[in-house]
């Protein structure tokens, strides 16, 4: 790399106007015709990269990986049961719609992220997060005919949206519903909230305002509360809110509402922001304890108080996965009258883990249903819950039964209207159609003997099994032909790349005009190929065969154009060693996730590649000629292998590496904050990482012009302030201080504030606005000197002019640096570490590919 350059001075010259004139006709000719030529070029990447094939392939592969499922538009109705019980026709249940209700109101209390180990007893050493919220388990205990608890199991994905969907509906989320969790639209499928509004109920919600986004204008507006959900950082303001408005109206009496919904959610702010073993969990439990115990003493006799978790918590406070701590949420249901039994299995205590005696959510919204005397909803897939249908005492098989054939009724109206909706065969709910005919004509025959009773009701839950068995399977089935077609049509696309890119080049700009033309063609061709297909047979569609034939159109018209073109088009395969080497290590990394253990393992896998390439680096810069070159390659190639392996320690380990690994990121496995000894790191970083900056400016001459203030100054103060901002984070978090607690979140906000907008407003400014960093020198002898009349002056033959080879770069460095600030602040200690070391690891990357003069390799810029 150049270091510097020097610039001679030289005399005017004078040059011909006409002559001028004729070279700027011509230039502009010329760039006209280059502009045409271009344009092709442009069109045919297009084409291929963004209107075709990429889009094409990206089509077919998320069509098939992206699971749905067919919403129907049904809905219950009251004067409609799906079976007539004891030959009774509808409207004869006074009280109720297809069953008798239970209860005329009733009060439903979200606490988000109620792991089920929250609410029992601890089976060994007892955590923050045990023995603070006692009510559930022990009025489960004392009063099993008042009360029960049970482990409360969420389908996956585990987000507070897609679990209210499932606790309304009854029905299973798929996999592209995790991503409507920031931003969801209303439920239009029969849902228990629409039932609810049907009957003229008056609905009140407080808190967490995901429920007016899913159901927009149920609730009663004067009576009802929401408040913002994504503030996680904030414990109290919500829960506060909702108790703030939820004792009132139960003091005033049940006169003003039939159903309430409060849902808090400091539980789960607080795992996000500390974890579950922490102080703060403890303190928010036993906040819900007290709530929950106060409710209690306002309830009226004809209202039933529910209180349920939507998902649980990981280790360190997240959700939205499937691992056990995430699923595991907790359900109990308590009435002043005795109505609850456990006459089925006679076990009135509640289960001391997660893994025995569970109810799917889903089962709550048949529960719901019938208790409050309201149809089940169309798509619902749940079953009625036991506990709430048995009755005290003796187990009542009778009652419990004619739920559960009601509940298997409605699953098998909703599979027949699916299965007629989706095309799908008989075969493919054969063996639950089968459930269905045993248990009707068991159900039919009982004549009120008990143990026929039991059998039907064991009958109609083995039909509702094997339903959500099969349901689960098919919406959990990829379109394996579709995610073929778009992997063949995107391998097509990066091969034609490939071939394109390798043999394209400025003088061959014509050669475009023939390939578009050809792939125009085909595509056409293609396209009238695919309706034909598609008009014909009905199995794909007339749309993907429409698509599938533009795709094989595109591609074979390419491929033709290749194989006659009179000049030919090179192999695109790599020529040297490093490419090579890139194109075999970035295929090895691309494999390894279509191996389960390679992915769960990728920070090992990664480590060793980025060694493996750090050790082959190291000794081509050994083989260097130049001894300037093999000591600077060589030292570079050694501090990137250094550190690679310091940024390792930095490790925040997944589920399934379990007990293999060991998270080194937050202070333990089971907290989200950092340890007091992390905070040494980034004041570490405050002090080092801008004079290594510096110092490899330095040796491109590059430190100096606008480099000296913002790397030198601005850096190392912003680096600074993030380091004080985690110290006060960590106080706050720990009570370091005595400081109001509003005290210490402005001074976090306003630190945190300040250093963003060094990062981005001042630093964008100061990057445009930037002088280059360079430096000019004037040669001793050639300062200029004037004559001994002082009427001239002799200027300087030459100037040195320092840092131009790499004038650019550390230019661009300015804006890197912002970044890098920002992201640093934004990261915890650890975090922040890791990107200083990634910094670093650039700057190094760089000077390798200097000292070896890969720029124009497959590994350079």
């Amino acid at each position: 790399m150049e270091k510097d350059a020097n610039i001679e001075s030289s005399p005017s010259r004078h040059f011909n106007r006409t002559s001028d004139d004729s070279i700027t006709r011509n230039n502009k000719r010329r760039a006209i015709q280059f502009k045409a030529a271009h344009g092709l070029l442009i069109a045919f990447f297009l084409w291929i990269v963004i209107s075709a094939l990429h889009a094409l392939g990206i089509y077919f592969f998320t069509k098939g990986f992206l699971l749905t499922r067919l919403v129907l538009d049904h809905i219950s109705k009251c004067d409609s049961p799906p079976i007539n019980l004891l030959g009774l026709s509808p409207g004869l249940y006074g009280a109720g719609c297809w069953y008798p209700k239970t209860f005329d109101k009733a009060i439903i209390i979200v606490i988000d992220a109620l792991r089920y180990d929250f609410t029992v007893p601890p089976q060994g050493n007892p955590h923050h997060f045990h023995n603070a919220l006692e009510v559930l388990y022990e009025t489960a205990v004392q009063q099993p005919e008042t009360a029960f608890l049970l482990p409360f199991i969420a389908d996956p994905p585990t987000a507070t949206l897609q679990r209210l969907k499932g606790l309304t509906t009854g029905t299973l989320p798929t996999f592209a519903d995790v991503g409507s969790n920031f931003g969801g639209n209303a439920i239009e499928e029969d849902n228990l909230v629409a039932q609810l509004r049907a009957a003229g109920k008056t609905l009140v919600h407080l808190g967490d305002d995901t429920w007016h986004s899913l159901f927009p204008g149920y609730f009663d507006t004067n009576l009802t509360h929401a408040y913002d959900s994504f503030n996680v950082w904030d414990l109290h303001t919500v829960d506060n809110g909702v108790t703030e408005h939820l004792m009132p109206l139960l003091d005033a009496g049940s006169g003003q509402w039939d159903v309430i919904i409060g849902h808090y959610l400091g539980v789960d702010h607080a795992g996000h922001r500390y974890g579950p073993d922490h102080t703060a969990m403890n303190d928010k439990l036993k906040q819900m304890d007290r709530v929950i115990r106060d409710v209690m003493s306002a309830l009226g006799d004809e209202t039933l108080l529910v209180v349920l978790g939507d998902h649980g918590m990981d280790t360190k406070g997240d959700h939205g996965g499937e691992s056990d701590d995430e699923v595991e949420a907790s359900l109990w249901m308590y009435s002043k009258k005795a109505i609850f039994g456990h006459g089925h299995n006679a076990m009135t205590k509640p289960p001391p883990s997660a893994k025995e005696r569970s109810v799917a959510q889903i089962d709550l919204v048949p529960t719901l249903a019938l208790l409050l005397g309201l149809p089940i909803p169309f798509n619902n897939l749940g079953s009625p819950i036991s506990e709430a249908f048995v009755g005290p005492g003796q187990a009542k098989w009778k009652e419990l039964a004619a739920v559960n054939a009601l509940s298997s009724a409605q699953i098998q109206r909703y599979q027949d209207e699916y299965s007629a909706a989706r095309g799908l065969s008989r075969d493919t709910f054969s063996a639950a159609h089968t459930l269905w005919e045993a248990a009707l004509t068991g159900w039919k025959d009982t004549a009120d003997n008990a143990a026929s009773v039991r059998e039907a009701f064991a009958a109609f839950s083995q039909h509702q099994t094997e339903n959500l068995r099969v349901c689960k399977s098919l919406w959990a089935r990829f379109d394996i032909p579709s995610m073929l077609y778009g992997i063949t049509i995107l391998g097509c696309a990066v091969v034609i790349l490939a071939f394109y890119a390798r043999a394209t080049t400025p003088f061959r700009a014509e050669d475009s005009a023939l390939f578009v033309r050809q792939v125009m063609l085909s595509a056409a061709l293609g396209l009238a190929l695919g309706l034909f297909i598609g008009s014909w047979n009905a199995a794909p569609g007339l749309l993907d065969s429409s698509l599938l034939g533009i795709a094989g159109g595109s591609v074979v018209g390419f491929a033709y154009t290749m194989a006659v073109f009179p000049n030919g088009y090179p192999i695109p395969f790599p020529t040297s060693t490093w490419g090579w080497l890139s194109v075999l290590l970035t295929v090895l990394q691309a494999v390894g996730f279509a191996s389960n253990s390679f992915t769960i393992w990728e920070d090992e896998i990664l480590l060793f590649f980025l060694g493996t390439f750090a050790f082959v680096i190291l000794t081509a810069s050994l083989r260097q000629k130049a001894p300037e070159d093999r000591a600077l390659g060589s030292f570079q190639s050694s501090f990137f292998m250094v550190l690679t392996r310091i940024a390792s320690l930095s490790r925040l380990c997944r589920e399934e590496q379990m007990p293999y690994c060991r998270s080194t990121y937050y202070s333990s496995a089971t907290s989200s904050t950092s340890a007091s000894w992390q905070l040494f790191i980034p004041y570490t970083l405050s002090m080092v990482l801008p004079s290594l900056i510096k110092g490899y400016l330095q040796r491109t001459r590059s430190y100096a012009g606008s480099a000296i203030l913002w790397i030198g100054v601005v850096l190392r103060m912003g680096l600074l302030a993030s380091a004080i901002y985690w110290t006060l984070d960590a106080a706050d978090n720990n009570d370091w201080l005595n400081i109001n607690k509003d005290t210490l979140l402005f001074a976090k906000t306003s630190l945190a504030q300040l250093t963003l907008g060094i990062a981005f407003v001042a630093g964008t400014t100061y990057y445009v606005w930037a002088t280059p960093c360079i430096s000019i020198e004037l040669p001793p002898q050639e300062n200029g000197t004037a004559d001994p009349g002082g009427a001239a002056t002799t200027k300087p033959k030459s100037m040195n002019v320092l840092g131009y080879g790499n004038m650019h770069g550390s230019r661009y460095l300015l804006l890197i640096m912002n970044w890098v600030l920002a992201i640093i602040l934004l990261q915890k200690p650890m975090g922040g570490g890791s990107i200083g070391i990634l910094t670093l690891q650039i700057l190094a990357l760089l000077e390798i590919i200097d000292s070896n003069d890969l720029s124009r390799s497959a590994i350079g810029p």
